[in-house]
């Protein structure tokens, strides 16, 4: 066909009339996509016939309306919004049928059935007034005299010692520079039947050597021994005559911390029964710095217990339960 062919679609000659329009031109309706037939050509692509064809509003005839896509429910379409001919599956999406969100499903106590929300809910209860209570009875230990303490100082103490005991010493202006040590001997009766005294052992040295080099220390050779020694002290005038119910306890306490240390040290050697323990302590100033005017005595100071029996219940307190003789020394 020709390009000057006569017609509605015949392309204008340049410097000639322009072409006629229709008077009575009458928009063609806009047809759905979904009614359109699935052998259609391309949008923007030639057909058959060479005429190529577009939707786009600048292509189309003057006489034909652009058309609109309808707006969907929850979009936010604005009514002046032309359509583009290209359909986008995510933006137009029909939400009417879908629904509000569902809620996301429950976590933590939240999820248990309710016989397992309610016990976990009194044992959290519980473990909340053992710590108030336990932060109450710290800080009435640690606070000055007062009539709360004067009342119930006992039950506190119980409750303190000797887990919870709070030392000072370090954060006293005036902090520890002493080196205190804790040694022991004990008279046995060797396999022969003699009764020997042993030599000093220096409990607080052995223990120094199993903590130096170590890099995970025990407990027990860190604060054991001290913390023994640091309890009897402070429950016994210098008399070393004990001031309540707690010193016989501290005194106990450390008589069977000897015993087990003797039985590993094999005191009086194989076959002997330890019979009675002495214990002394050996303290001695830290020298001050080179640059300090402080002038400190660098003699020992010495502080002998007397001898304490060992008794049975003693005895059952070493490495091996105790025989009808006593406890007898054996390695460590």
């Amino acid at each position: 066909m020709d390009a000057y062919d006569k017609g509605s679609n015949a392309r204008p000659v340049p410097g000639g009339p322009e072409a006629a329009v229709p008077e009575a031109a009458v928009p063609e309706p806009a047809v759905p996509e979904a009614a359109l037939p699935d052998n259609l050509p391309p949008e923007g692509h030639e057909a058959s016939d060479g005429h190529e064809t577009s939707d786009s509003p600048e292509q189309k005839p003057s006489g034909e309306a652009p058309a609109r896509i309808p707006q969907q429910y929850g979009d936010q379409q604005r009514e002046d919004q032309q359509y583009d001919g290209q359909y986008d599956d995510g933006q137009y999406v029909d939400t009417a049928l879908a629904g509000p969100p569902l809620p996301p499903p429950p976590t933590g106590i939240a999820a248990l059935s309710l016989p397992y929300q309610i016990a976990a809910a009194l044992a959290l209860a519980v473990v909340v007034v053992a710590a108030c209570v336990h932060v109450g009875m710290v800080f009435l230990h640690v606070a000055p005299s007062n009539t709360v303490t004067k009342q119930h100082g006992q039950a506190i103490d119980e409750w303190i010692y000797p887990e919870f005991e709070q030392n000072w010493k370090l954060f006293a202006p005036n902090p520890l520079q002493q080196n205190i040590a804790v040694q022991v001997r004990a008279e046995v009766r060797a396999a022969d039947g003699d009764i020997r005294t042993t030599r000093w052992y220096d409990l607080s040295a052995l223990d120094g050597a199993a903590i130096d080099g170590n890099l995970l220390p025990s407990h027990t050779q860190q604060n054991e021994l001290r913390r023994a020694w640091d309890f009897f002290v402070a429950t016994h005038d210098n008399v070393n005559r004990p001031n309540g119910l707690r010193g016989s306890l501290s005194e106990k306490y450390l008589r069977r911390i000897v015993v087990l240390r003797l039985d590993r040290e094999q005191a009086g050697g194989r076959g002997a029964v330890v019979q009675q323990v002495q214990v002394r302590s050996r303290t001695t100033n830290v020298p001050p710095p080179k640059w300090s005017q402080e002038q400190v005595s660098d003699r020992p100071i010495v502080r002998e217990l007397p001898w304490w029996p060992v008794s049975e219940d003693d005895r059952a307190a070493g490495t091996r339960p105790a025989e009808s003789a006593g406890t007898e020394a054996s390695a460590g």
